[in-house]
């Protein structure tokens, strides 16, 4: 990779950063990605992308960027929970990231991560703050992000932007891998098997990445899907009707239309503004 130095002095004794990107027709976005991870200051990274069959060009815009990749591939696939387990299956990192084809890393990101994760063995998930940015990749708000834990996880109080999450790889082999039945709380899932297993820790004031919110990104209208599959963890792992994540649910059920038609005024006052 290019962001790798061929000096094995700035590598020694510094762990490798395994990042997965999946993708699927992100032409507009997933060159911004790229150049998110590739420009990061952390001289050991294995990046790696899993495309599902893209036709809007973005195979064409991945292959650009080939030589500077561990490995990319494009072929159909159940979706990007099983692209992104397709791609830790191959990773040879000892911490863990992934970064969606049209969100974006903040400069000093993945370093700081390390670092805190170095001098901290006690802990095995870190996160930062999270912007919310536009198509133009302006910010126009920030994702609350909170310090949770195991019993906030079983509660709802999920608080962790996926997109500034950084967790070691041993962990992940041991509560991994990403339960493929699931479209949108696949992250969540992964955060209450690691909450159960090790610490977790919020760093504010660190802001470590870029979540795009736009009218077609999947986010805009997860809200009211996500908590179903929420609702499935809960059970699965043994809880109860009564329960505070079922009476948030609840609650969800009802402001889920509000929100989404709130979320998309917020994006539509924000490209206005250009």
């Amino acid at each position: 990779m290019s962001n790798k130095s061929s000096d094995t002095n700035a590598t020694s004794g510094l762990p490798l950063v395994s990042i997965i990107t999946p993708s699927f027709n992100q032409a507009p976005f997933i060159e911004a990605t790229i150049n998110s991870v590739l420009e990061q200051d952390y001289p050991n990274i294995e990046y790696m992308i899993v495309d599902g069959g893209s036709t809007d060009g973005s195979v064409d815009i991945i292959n650009g960027f080939e030589d500077q990749l561990a490995w990319w591939i494009s072929e159909k696939d159940k979706g990007q929970t099983e692209a992104i387990n397709k791609g830790f299956a191959r990773a040879k990192g000892e911490i863990l990231a992934w970064l969606n084809s049209d969100d974006t890393y903040q400069p000093g990101a993945v370093r700081e991560a390390v670092e805190f994760l170095m001098d901290n063995p006690e802990v095995g998930l870190v996160y930062g703050d999270c912007n919310f940015i536009d198509d133009h990749g302006q910010k126009f708000g920030k994702f609350n992000a909170a310090q949770t834990n195991y019993e906030k996880l079983r509660r709802g109080y999920v608080h962790i932007p996926q997109q500034a999450a950084f967790w070691r790889a041993d962990l992940w082999r041991e509560v991994g891998p990403l339960d493929e039945s699931f479209y949108f709380a696949m992250d969540y899932d992964l955060w209450v098997r690691l909450a159960k297993t090790t610490q977790i820790k919020y760093l504010p004031g660190r802001n470590w990445a870029n979540f795009r919110l736009h009218n077609d990104a999947k986010s805009i209208a997860a809200d009211d899907r996500c908590w179903p599959e929420m609702m499935r963890v809960h059970y699965r792992d043994g809880g109860s009707f009564f329960s505070a994540i079922n009476a948030k649910y609840l609650i969800r059920k009802v402001v889920a239309p509000w929100w989404i038609w709130r979320r998309r005024r917020q994006i539509e006052k924000a490209l206005q503004e250009k």
